[in-house]
């Protein structure tokens, strides 16, 4: 019923909503569908490419709300940070409250409940423990004085890698799915140095200018 509300209601400027996860968590939408049902005129840019764009946009959006819908901030069962991270419950009563206000006989169904399940994500630690030993025993060992943390971790403790490689790719994967980006593997998929630009521009909050490197390097000199 939302989804049709909102490309019924958008259909003149040619947005299609498919899913309420997907595309309004960046606030385009919102953005859009305020504008048409309230005439507000936000001060914010219609399109924001960045994590830090797009969650300052959200907060100008659902400042706006919160003062059209005239609720306090103990009311509001939505934020910026459950919006931007693509929090279902949180983006239908969103949804739901500026229906109510704007459109009051949109035939919303009654008694609607959502089982909601928390997921806890627990990071795995690795802790290395480093005994002294003399030079003339590391050489022997053919060992380098310099060996950092994840030089013990692959020379003592082999069975812990794929756990770190796990939350490496999870946290990786956080950041650029804001990008239509899919991590699977780390060693082949980071190997053209394409994956490593674009997270560190999520990760710094800045735009990548595309003509700067190759997005699809089809030789090793455009990989360097």
């Amino acid at each position: 019923l939302l989804i049709d509300w909102i490309n019924t209601t958008l259909k003149e400027e040619h947005i299609v909503v498919k899913s309420l996860e997907e595309d309004l968590y960046d606030g385009l939408v919102l953005h859009h569908l305020l504008e048409n049902l309230g005439s507000l005129k936000l001060d914010v840019d219609k399109i924001a490419l960045t994590e830090k764009k797009q969650r300052q946009k959200l907060s100008v959006i659902l400042e706006a709300v919160s003062k059209c819908l005239q609720l306090e901030e103990s009311q509001l069962k939505w934020s910026v940070e459950s919006i931007l991270t693509k929090d279902l419950l949180s983006t239908l009563h969103l949804l739901v409250a500026i229906a109510k206000h704007f459109e009051p006989n949109l035939a919303m169904p009654p008694n609607v409940q959502v089982e909601t399940i928390t997921i806890e994500v627990i990071i795995v630690s690795v802790f290395v423990k480093e005994d002294p030993r003399d030079l003339s025993q590391d050489f022997e060992l053919g060992r380098n004085t310099s060996d950092d943390a994840f030089d013990e971790l692959f020379s003592r403790a082999p069975d812990k890698l794929e756990a770190v490689k796990k939350v490496f790719l999870q946290f990786v994967n956080q950041h650029v799915v804001k990008l239509g980006l899919n991590v699977k593997d780390i060693e082949s998929q980071f190997a053209d140095g394409v994956i490593l630009l674009l997270l560190i521009g999520q990760l710094e909050g800045y735009f990548l200018n595309l003509r700067d490197f190759f997005l699809t390097p089809a030789s090793t000199s455009e990989m360097v």
